[in-house]
This record gives structure tokens, sequence and C-alpha cells, in this order.
């Protein structure tokens, strides 16, 4: 039976995680009208399958992240994340300052990976 690599496994799972953070925490600005103890609720049920996902993705990406990197990878799987759910489900476009900050962010990750 196949197995998933080491180095992907956890990226699978922290980019699987952030799709259900991301509804966790903005998935309720679609329902406004809704009153926040039910949609802070909703948002900590969302949360609890989240961290099912990204503490063993943590754990298991140390074996082969230093823990700079795995953070590094938590935050640009975050942000393009949050752009596709931005566009696809808020229906807010993004603009170029937006492109020109995530590609700072990228080259911050870029220097964090890179072996000098």
């Amino acid at each position: 039976m196949p197995t998933i690599s080491p180095t992907l496994l956890p990226v699978l799972m922290l980019f699987a995680s952030n799709v259900f953070m991301t509804f966790a925490w903005y998935g309720h600005l679609k329902y406004r009208n809704h009153s926040l103890v039910l949609v802070v609720l909703a948002s900590w049920g969302i949360a609890f399958f989240e961290y099912w996902l990204a503490v063993p993705a943590n754990r298991w990406g140390s074996a082969v992240y230093s823990a700079a990197q795995l953070k590094t990878i938590q935050e640009v799987i975050t942000l393009t994340v949050f752009a596709a759910f931005s566009v696809l489900y808020l229906k807010e476009p993004l603009a170029w300052n937006h492109a020109l900050g995530f590609a700072s962010i990228a080259f911050g990750a870029f220097l964090i990976f890179h072996k000098w």
C-alpha cells in the first residue's frame, strides 16, 4: 500500500486544517444576521476538526521540518486558502496590493527555507 511522504503529509494536513479554520474564522461573515453566540459556537465546532488535523501535522512535521519552517508553511497555506476563500466564498476581489503583500510573504518564506 502506498504511503504519503513524511515531507508531504504535514503540508496536506495543514492545508486541510486551514480550510476548516478559514471557515471557522470567516465563514460567518455571510451570516451577519445570526446571533454572535450562535456563530461563535458554530466556529468553535468547526475549529475542533481543524485541531485534529493541525496538531498531528505539526507533531509529525517536526520530524522533517523545524518549528520555524512549520510555522512558515502554515502561514503561506493560510494566505493561499484565504485568498481563494475570499474570492470564491465571500466574493471579495483581490487587488494588486494583496498580491504584492502575498509576494512579500512568499519572499520571507524563501528566506526561511533557503540554506545559507
